[in-house]
């Protein structure tokens, strides 16, 4: 569809278009075909739309009324109480979905650690403490020069 019947399409279908407007896209409808039965196409759907109206107006009965009322009245109102008495399965998915989360930051921070163990190639802490007073002490990773500053300023403080 071209932009001048889309714009205005809306009220054109409902006739609450402005006469200025409505010849515009008279103008146009009149020389495009492909416009023309995109507009039928969509008239014919709104006459399908308004065959399944029914002119019986259903009315619900006073009984329906009542019972919709009484259920309600019936219902109890949410508190902070009632969360702690929650469904017993609900409970259950609950414990199953925080151990599933504590065993997969379990198995994530088992997994880093692996990359600070002590090998061959680096000195255990104990080790960096006695080098303490040495040149050596300059050279050792800063990881461990912050172990042994930390562990001199606790002992330096009983």
């Amino acid at each position: 569809m071209h932009a001048v019947v889309v714009d205005s399409l809306e009220e054109y279908l409902s006739g609450t278009l402005e006469p200025a407007d409505e010849r515009i896209i008279g103008q146009h409808l009149s020389t495009c075909q492909l416009c023309r039965d995109e507009i039928r196409a969509m008239q014919d759907v709104s006459e399908l739309f308004v065959s399944f109206q029914s002119d019986e107006v259903v009315e619900p009965s006073p009984l329906f009324y009542a019972s919709v009322m009484r259920q309600a009245s019936q219902r109890e109102t949410p508190s902070f109480a009632s969360f702690f008495s929650m469904d017993l399965a609900f409970g259950r998915r609950l414990v199953f979905a925080c151990l599933l989360i504590v065993a997969v930051m379990g198995g994530f921070l088992v997994s880093r650690e692996s990359g600070y163990s002590s090998g061959p190639s680096v000195p255990s802490p104990e080790a960096v403490m006695a080098q303490d007073g040495e040149t050596e002490f300059d050279s050792a990773p800063a990881h461990h020069n912050m172990l042994v500053t930390l562990t001199a300023a606790a002992y330096e403080q009983r």
